[in-house]
């Protein structure tokens, strides 16, 4: 046995483990939770608005009801319909296997009188003018609806309503190994998930990478001791690697993270696509929402819970968006994800649409962010905080150009209390 052979085999884990961790986390058992337990081809309709007890994917929203829905289309097409919603914003992403967004319904791209579409497999005949083809068997199709505050509930369940979905009736799936299971166990779901949903000629130069582990004929025992010692080393590197970048872009701008214009639709950024998947799965591209997280003054870019913070827009510096706009405040978990922090008022995100938000009398915004309430003639635009550390983001839905490429850029975050 050679040392090229061990470092070929190191290389080998860390690219499968990289590549494959999208096909892991969208069939992963909390994946599917988030889809309500529904049978394969059939919508789950989440009739209210997330909070802090939701644990099943990462930074949720607090703006928007979720439709979701695992699709498996080896068995012939199924047939997409979405309601009219008006100007509400409406919008169903659908993903491929690797958690591309390949097609999105909606607002923005279909308009807002509603319509029916034929989602056929990567091989099936298009029939008709609204056939939409996806690149793999299995489909994720998540529905986002505006909720413009408690008052709007039931006008937004009505419309969530009617986003529905025919298709033919499909055995539930088989388990998959989740993120953190042992090397063979991953490796071999892996090699299971990428059989039934064949990576693009495009991804041929990291398959090559990855040819050593005879992932199309996956056998964990025909490893020597030190050929297993080679792999996992790969995997403990790929699982370091992919808790760095989460949604962020190249690096902080006037302390804030813009995305990469590959969000959503990641070609062959394999990196990128698995830190999204621990730390923003479900990403939608920037032209549909822009992802954007405040650098707190701790490490991994947290906040200090027990500091009170400002955010500060300028009457002529308010954000450019088409829809609607929010910042969202969550608690990190050690393996990079974020989830919402339970508070005293129940409120996880505050935006253009909270009741009650008040701008001062030049026009301007302030949004108040801390543990403790910032006294009664602030409280409205108070977004509360635990007095542990925590993460800020900020989602813009249908961003203007002068915010999509980056002509318009965020004011930073301002610590009011001494370091």
């Amino acid at each position: 046995m050679t040392d090229d052979r061990l470092k070929a085999l190191t290389r080998a884990a860390h690219a499968a483990w990289t590549f494959a961790l999208p096909l892991i986390e969208i069939s992963s058992p909390q994946t599917r939770r988030f889809s309500g337990g529904a049978p394969v081809n059939t919508f789950a309709h989440g009739r209210d608005l997330v909070d802090h007890t939701a644990r099943d994917i990462t930074t949720p929203n607090n703006d928007t009801l979720y439709s979701s829905a695992h699709i498996d289309l080896s068995q012939g097409p199924v047939t997409l319909s979405l309601p009219a919603a008006g100007e509400r914003y409406l919008s169903l992403a659908l993903m491929d296997a690797y958690t591309n967004n390949f097609a999105i319904l909606g607002t923005r791209t279909t308009g807002g009188d509603g319509g029916t579409w034929t989602l056929i497999g990567p091989t099936d005949a298009a029939q008709g003018a609204n056939c939409i083809r996806s690149p793999t068997r299995n489909v994720w199709a998540l529905a986002r609806i505006l909720v413009e505050g408690p008052h709007d509930l039931e006008a937004a369940r009505a419309v969530q309503q009617g986003v529905s979905m025919q298709g033919p009736g499909m055995a539930a799936p088989e388990p998959v190994a989740e993120r953190n299971a042992p090397w063979a166990d991953y490796l071999a779901s892996a090699a299971q998930l990428m059989a039934d949903n064949p990576p693009p000629a495009t991804d041929g130069a990291i398959l090559k990478v990855m040819a050593p582990l005879g992932l199309d004929d996956f056998d964990p025992g025909r490893f020597s001791p030190a050929e297993v010692a080679a792999i996992e080393a790969g995997v403990v590197q790929a699982r370091a690697d992919a808790q760095r970048s989460g949604l962020r872009g190249p690096g902080f701008i006037n302390g804030w993270t813009y995305p990469y214009a590959r969000l959503g639709v990641f070609a062959q950024e394999y990196g990128y696509r698995a830190s999204v998947a621990i730390g923003g799965l479900a990403a939608l591209p920037p032209e549909e929402a822009m992802y954007m997280r405040a650098k707190g003054d701790l490490p991994r870019a947290l906040f200090d819970g027990r500091a009170a913070w400002r955010l500060h827009f300028p009457a002529d510096h308010l954000l450019p968006v088409n829809s609607f706009w929010s910042l969202c405040l969550y608690e990190a978990t050690q393996d990079g994800q974020f989830f919402f922090a339970d508070n005293p008022v129940g409120r996880y995100a505050i935006g253009d649409r909270s009741p009650g938000l008040r701008t001062n009398a030049d026009g301007s915004l302030d949004i108040w962010i801390g543990h403790e309430a910032p006294g009664a003639d602030r409280e409205a635009n108070w977004l509360p905080a635990p007095a542990t550390p925590f993460a800020l983001f900020l989602r813009a839905y249908l961003p203007k150009p002068d915010l999509l490429h980056g002509r318009y850029r965020l004011p930073e975050i301002e610590r009011l209390d001494p370091a």
